[in-house]
């Protein structure tokens, strides 16, 4: 596995200092090191082309706009009070990426190579860009859709925002492109592991047509159902790809998860090797320690309880009916109350009082930087965090629960209606991974008043906590303006439990829980922010062709 990693970084290393430099749409001169005329003539160069698309990947997990985890400060977007910029990295690194891929399909077919050599590789490109295109619509909407490189004389500088579904359309067809072309899993040389296969082409395809089709069903838009029977189809086709789920949720996300044993993971940022040879690194275990990532209670009120019932619905409303095993927040008598009786992951989410953590024992606090006195646990690796900024544990970017959930979801968005083995084939096969005892069923929905969408999204909410998917979850159902002007809360303040706080410092409420945010200091204006506002820079560089979000001002 070592050898692996190292063979890849090392030649994502070699592609960075010989590629063309980053540049958004309108930086249009590349600098390079090696001629056109010296380069593109064999695989090696389309390999190092396209590996700068895989450098470039971001991969952070630190997403702290929804309401399951909060930063060290309060996050702009999740609270309301975001503003304008005059440029963003969300913006003009996309084009950058679209820029690269663009760059290798108008060049790569100089190389001596076999067309299907030359259509992998192309396929690589065209796969990135519809990743990349796909980033720009779930935040922007509309936008310019850039099919080929520019220069200084280039029409496409002034042109206007290209409407949605011509973006989308694009977006399938690069991905349909990269599916027919890029190796199956079983073919990828174990040497090539990390780069992307047909399962990451339908995998993410799946996830895109998903957030499509539910965006467009919540708004009352048509052409819904087809973006849910695309991702139907697509997530299909990923299960046919000999994926499976690795046998242990909690290794999942360490090193013992990483490399082509584990059949789950579709898309990964490869890091370093150990923290003796970083090569390339990250911090998210330092981050974890410095409250960075700190979960809320408003993620842990998801959590089913071990008889299969719940406390809160998803949107973090109590149930009519809770689960007798259920113990309301005012009559929790220990910090690890909340943890008892629990769906098995939850003891992965978030380190009990008394568990060994980043210094030693986990100690009810507030002093490491985690403003809700939760301590994630998810990912948090002793090694990696032993070195500042050297972090080598590969990070997830698709995995195939994530796929799993995609099927259950869609299938059920589409009839509303599931059978139980297709919800044996997704949800429960997770919750069978977990070690949760009940099965989700139609018969245990209907007898304990359920509701099957409810069910369905809370699986999705538990099984992919804290890897980056709350927010965006909560955009397309249409369910932010509701969520993300409520109150984030934290553990409860038990004084035997707290050793050395002062509660003076703390702000409890009612129920002696930490009020993280006050829903006063929290909005969502639903007419404005299911969208991001385009930066001002882009719509004056175009001549204000690139016209604003509705709203924003």
């Amino acid at each position: 596995m070592n050898t692996m990693k190292k063979i890849i970084l090392s030649i994502a290393i070699l592609a960075a200092s010989i590629l063309l430099t980053c540049c958004n749409k309108l930086n249009l001169r590349p600098e390079s090191e090696i001629s056109d005329n010296d380069y593109w003539n064999g695989e090696p160069d389309l390999i190092n082309a396209c590996n700068r698309l895989y450098e470039t990947l971001q991969a952070n997990w630190l997403d702290n706009r929804g309401d399951d985890n909060i930063g060290t400060g309060a996050n702009q977007t999740s609270n309301g009070s975001w503003t304008i910029q005059n440029t963003s990295d969300d913006w003009s690194f996309r084009y950058r990426d679209i820029r690269t891929a663009n760059n290798i399909l108008e060049k790569a077919g100089k190389a001596n190579v076999s067309d299907l050599v030359r259509n992998r590789y192309f396929a690589e490109a065209r796969f990135f860009r519809a990743y990349s295109y796909f980033l720009l619509v779930q935040k922007y909407g509309d936008v310019p859709l850039i099919l080929h490189t520019l220069d200084l004389n280039s029409e496409e500088l002034t042109m206007p925002r290209t409407p949605r579904a011509d973006v989308m359309k694009a977006i399938y067809e690069d991905l349909d492109y990269a599916y027919a072309w890029l190796p199956g899993r079983d073919n990828l040389d174990a040497k090539q592991w990390g780069r992307v296969m047909k399962g990451t082409a339908m995998g993410i395809k799946a996830r895109i047509a998903l957030y499509e089709g539910t965006r467009e069903k919540f708004r009352g838009e048509t052409g819904w159902e087809a973006h849910l029977q695309t991702a139907i189809a697509a997530a299909q086709l990923v299960t046919m790809q000999g994926h499976a789920l690795f046998a242990n949720y909690e290794k999942l996300f360490l090193k013992d998860g990483e490399g082509p044993t584990n059949k789950e993971n579709i898309f990964v940022k490869i890091y370093g090797i150990s923290n003796t040879n970083i090569i390339l690194g990250h911090t998210f275990s330092r981050d974890l320690e410095q409250g960075k990532n700190a979960v809320t209670r408003n993620l842990l009120r998801q959590y089913l309880y071990t008889d299969g019932l719940p406390a809160f619905n998803t949107d973090n409303t109590p149930v009519a009916t809770p689960s007798p095993l259920f113990v309301p927040e005012a009559n929790e008598t220990a910090y690890n109350t909340i943890f008892e009786n629990r769906d098995p992951r939850l003891a992965t989410l978030a380190f009990k009082k008394g568990d060994s953590a980043y210094k030693g024992p986990w100690q009810p606090t507030l002093t490491t930087g985690t403003r809700t006195g939760f301590a994630s646990k998810k990912g948090f690796s002793l090694e990696d965090w032993t070195v500042s900024n050297g972090g080598v544990t590969d990070r997830i970017l698709m995995r195939y629960a994530e796929v799993l959930l995609i099927l259950a979801e869609a299938k059920f968005e589409l009839t509303e209606t599931i059978s139980d083995g297709d919800l044996d084939l997704t949800v429960n096969a997770l919750r069978t991974r977990a070690g949760m005892p009940v099965k989700l069923t139609n018969a245990f929905v209907t007898a304990n008043n359920l509701s099957m969408r409810d069910e369905i999204r809370r699986e999705r909410t538990v099984e992919l906590a804290l890897e980056g998917f709350r927010y965006d979850d909560l955009i397309r159902w249409k369910t932010a303006e509701t969520v993300l002007p409520k109150e984030i809360l934290g553990a409860k303040y038990i004084a035997g439990d707290w050793s050395g706080t002062n509660v003076n410092t703390l702000k409890l409420n009612s129920d002696k829980v930490i009020i993280s945010e006050p829903a006063n200091t929290r909005k969502f204006q639903a007419n404005r922010d299911y969208l991001y506002p385009v930066p001002v820079n882009e719509i004056t560089t175009s001549g204000n062709n690139v016209t604003q979000n509705p709203n924003w001002q």
